[in-house]
C-alpha cells in the first residue's frame, strides 16, 4: 500500500456533536488505538486527535467537546467553535442524538449557516427505534441539502456508508430567513467582516448575538474601525427589539426546527427495555435515587480508592518497586563512585526510589482505575444524573452537582482528583473544587491511617472529626463562592438515557486518557523530587522543621516529633499521618491531642504531588495562593480545636 508522505498534510475530518450522542464510539472506530489527548491551546479542554484510513485515503480525525451550542457560553463550546473556525478541515462529521433530533437541529441549523462541508450522522438509531421513533431519512436529507446517514455506532452498523459518504461531503444548500431586522442587521455587517472559513452569514448572526468571545479573532483581521461599525450595527439591530438578539435568535432557530421536524419525525407505540426504564426512573427520584446513588459512590471509592489506590497501588510499590525494581537500580547505580549522582537517583528523594515510584507505582493505577469508571459513568448515561442528584447539596458552596465526582475521587487520590475538575464548565467552578480538594479531602492512604486512629478512641472523636471537617469545607465553599471572582456554571443537563458502555470504547478511551498521563503528569513528579533532593542537600528542610516547631507545640499543644510529621505529609500524606499513629501508639498523644492533630493533618496543604498538578492546572500563582491559606488556617482551625477541647475539658 503506498503511505503518505509525511511532509504532505493530512485532511482533516472534525467531529461534531451535542454530549452524548456517541462521537467517542465513532471516533474510537475510525481511529482504532493510535490517538492522542491534549489540551486545547490556552484552554484546560481536551481534544482528542486521531488518524484513519478511509476508502484508501488518509485522515486527520479530531473529536471535539460535546456542545449545544455554537455561541459560546462554556469553555468547551469556545474551542468547538475556534476549531472550527480556525482549524482546516475537509468535513464536519456531525453526530447526532436519533432520540433527540431536536436539540441536534439546533446545531446542524448553525453548521448549514457556515458552508462547510459537513454529513449527518444519525446515531442510536436502535434507542430510537425502541421508543417507536421514526425519521424520515431521506425527506431530512432533502430539506438540508447533504447526506443523512443512520447508524448504530456501538454494534458498528451504518458505518461503512458513513465512511464512503464522507468522500461526498459538500456544503448545505439550506437556508431559511430571519426576521427582516435581523436580515437587514447580516447584510449591513457582511461587508465589514473578513474572510473567513466560516461564511460571512454566520460571522455575523454571532456577532449580533453578542459572542464576545469573538471579538480576539476579529481585531486581528479587521481594523478597529470595522469593530466599531459591527458594534454600531449590532446595537441599531437591538433597539428595534425588547429581547436580547441571542435569545431572538434561538427563538427563531427553535421555530425552524420545529417545521423540520413536522415534515420527517413521526412516532408509533413502543417502550423501551423494563430494567431500564426502572434505571431511567429511579436515577433521578428524590427517594429511590438516593440508594442508587450511595451504591455508585461506595463503587467509586472501592473501585478507584480501595482496588485502584490499595491493592494495585500496594503491589506495585512494596512488590514491582520495593523487591525487584529499586533494589536493581541501588546496585547498579552503586558502581557509581559519587555520592551525590547515587542519592539523586536511589537515595531518600531519588528519582527513580521516590519519583518513578510515586508516578507509576502510586499513582498510575489510581489513573487507569479512575479513567475506567469515569468512562463507565460517562458511556452508561449515569453521570448526568449524579450531577443532578446533588445539585441543590452543593449548591450551597457555590458548586453545580457536576463537582461532586471529583470530590468523592479526592477520597482515593486528590491529585486525580484535581485533574478531573476539568468536567466543569467555568475556572471559577475549577477552582473553587480545586481549593476544597487540596483543603479537606483526605486521600485514601491518609483517611486509613486516621480511621486506625479514631478506632482507639470513641465514638465522640470521630463525630469530633468529621463535624470539624465538613463544617470547614462547607464555610470555606460558601465564602470562596462569594469571594473568588466569575460566574458558576448554570445546571442546564439533557438526561440521556441508561445504556450498556461497549467494552472496546471504555479500554481505548481510558488507555489514550493514560497515555496523557503518562506525558504530562510524570514530568512533575520528577521536578518536584529533584526540587526536595537540593533543598534536603542543603539542610533547608530540617531548617523549615526548626522554624515551624513552636508552631506546632505552642500552638496545637503538640509534642515537638510532631513537627516531623508535618514536613513529612506534605512529601505523601499517609507518611504524615502514618508519623503521628506512631506517636499515638508509643504514648507521646494524648485523646485530644490526637483529634487536634487529626484534624489538622487533614486540613494541612495537600503533598507534592498534588501541589505540582496544581501549578499545572490553576497555575502557579493560584496554587501558591491557595498554600498561603491553607497552611496558616489549618493551624488556626487546630488551635482553636485544642483551645475548645482544653477549655471545656471534653472527655473522649
Amino acid at each position: 500500500m503506498k503511505r503518505d508522505h509525511p511532509s504532505i498534510k493530512k485532511p482533516r475530518i472534525v467531529l461534531v456533536g451535542n454530549p452524548n450522542v456517541g462521537k467517542s464510539v465513532i471516533f474510537g472506530h475510525l481511529t482504532g488505538h493510535y490517538v492522542t489527548v491534549s489540551n486545547y491551546p490556552g484552554t484546560t479542554v481536551e481534544v482528542t486527535r486521531g488518524e484513519a484510513l478511509l476508502d484508501r485515503k488518509h485522515f486527520e480525525i479530531l473529536d471535539t467537546p460535546g456542545v449545544n451550542n455554537l455561541i459560546p457560553l462554556s469553555e468547551e463550546e469556545r474551542v468547538t467553535r475556534d476549531i472550527l473556525l480556525d482549524e482546516d478541515c475537509e468535513l464536519i462529521l456531525q453526530v447526532a442524538d436519533a432520540k433527540n433530533l431536536r436539540r441536534s437541529l439546533l446545531l446542524t441549523l448553525q453548521l448549514t449557516e457556515m458552508r462547510i462541508p459537513f454529513l449527518l450522522d444519525l446515531n442510536l438509531m436502535d434507542e430510537a427505534q425502541e421508543r417507536g421513533i421514526q425519521i424520515d431519512l431521506q425527506r431530512l436529507s432533502e430539506i438540508l441539502g447533504i447526506p443523512v446517514i443512520p447508524t448504530v455506532a456501538t454494534q458498528k452498523k451504518g458505518l461503512e456508508r458513513l465512511i464512503h459518504q464522507a468522500q461526498e461531503a459538500h456544503p448545505s444548500c439550506f437556508h431559511f430567513p430571519y426576521s427582516p431586522a435581523l436580515e437587514k442587521g447580516i447584510q449591513r455587517m457582511e461587508p465589514y467582516l473578513p474572510e473567513a472559513r466560516l461564511s460571512k452569514r454566520s460571522l455575523a448572526l454571532m456577532v449580533l448575538a453578542g459572542d464576545l468571545t469573538l471579538q480576539k479573532w476579529l481585531r486581528r483581521r479587521i481594523s478597529s474601525q470595522a469593530l466599531a461599525a459591527l458594534e454600531e450595527i449590532r446595537r441599531e439591530t437591538a433597539a428595534r427589539y425588547n429581547e436580547p438578539l441571542s435569545y431572538l435568535i434561538d427563538q427563531e432557530r427553535l421555530q425552524e426546527t420545529k417545521r423540520i421536524l413536522e415534515q420527517v419525525w413521526g412516532a408509533r407505540e413502543g417502550g423501551i427495555r423494563p430494567v431500564a426504564a426502572f434505571l431511567e426512573r429511579a436515577s433521578v427520584h428524590p427517594i429511590m435515587g438516593i440508594p442508587l446513588l450511595l451504591f455508585i459512590l461506595v463503587f467509586a471509592y472501592l473501585f478507584v480508592g480501595f482496588f485502584g489506590a490499595q491493592i494495585c497501588v500496594d503491589f506495585l510499590e512494596e512488590v514491582l518497586f520495593g523487591r525487584f525494581l529499586n533494589p536493581w537500580a541501588s546496585r547498579l547505580v552503586s558502581f557509581l563512585p559519587w555520592t551525590i549522582p547515587r542519592q539523586f537517583l536511589v537515595g531518600p528523594y531519588g528519582l527513580i526510589t521516590m519519583a518513578l515510584t510515586y508516578a507509576v507505582a502510586i499513582v498510575l493505577p489510581i489513573v487507569g482505575t479512575f479513567f475506567l469508571f469515569f468512562g463507565l459513568l460517562e458511556d452508561s448515561g449515569y453521570l448526568p444524573r449524579l450531577a443532578a442528584m446533588v445539585n441543590r447539596a452543593l449548591r450551597s458552596m457555590g458548586l453545580s452537582g457536576k463537582a461532586i465526582l471529583p470530590l468523592v475521587l479526592g477520597l482515593g487520590c486528590d491529585t486525580m482528583a484535581t485533574l478531573t475538575a476539568r468536567i466543569l464548565e467555568t475556572e471559577k467552578d475549577r477552582l473553587l473544587t480545586t481549593l476544597l480538594l487540596s483543603l479537606a479531602i483526605p486521600c485514601s492512604a491518609q483517611l486509613g491511617v486516621i480511621m486506625a486512629m479514631l478506632g482507639s478512641l470513641s465514638w465522640k472523636a470521630t463525630l469530633i472529626w468529621a463535624g470539624t471537617i465538613m463544617g470547614v469545607m462547607a464555610l470555606v465553599g460558601y465564602l470562596a463562592s462569594r469571594i473568588i471572582p466569575g460566574s458558576s456554571s448554570d445546571f442546564i443537563l439533557e438526561l440521556p438515557p441508561v445504556r450498556v458502555p461497549l467494552l472496546s470504547n471504555l479500554l481505548i478511551k481510558t488507555a489514550a486518557r493514560m497515555e496523557w498521563y503518562l506525558k504530562e503528569a510524570v514530568p512533575l513528579f520528577i521536578l518536584g523530587t529533584a526540587l526536595l533532593f537540593f533543598l534536603d542537600q542543603m539542610d533547608l528542610l530540617r531548617l523549615l522543621e526548626r522554624w515551624s516547631s513552636p508552631l506546632v507545640v505552642r500552638v496545637l499543644g503538640l509534642p515537638g516529633r510532631a513537627t516531623e510529621a508535618f514536613i513529612v505529609g506534605f512529601l505523601r500524606r499517609d507518611y504524615g499521618a502514618a508519623g503521628l499513629y506512631m506517636l499515638a501508639r508509643t504514648g507521646q498523644m494524648d485523646p485530644i491531642q490526637i483529634v487536634v492533630s487529626l484534624v489538622t493533618m487533614t486540613l494541612f496543604v495537600p503533598c507534592v504531588a498534588q501541589f505540582l498538578v496544581t501549578i499545572k492546572e490553576r497555575g502557579w500563582k493560584r496554587a501558591l495562593l491557595m498554600a498561603c491559606f491553607i497552611i496558616p488556617f489549618a493551624f488556626l482551625v487546630g488551635g482553636i480545636l485544642n483551645f475548645l477541647l482544653r477549655h471545656f475539658r471534653v472527655s473522649l
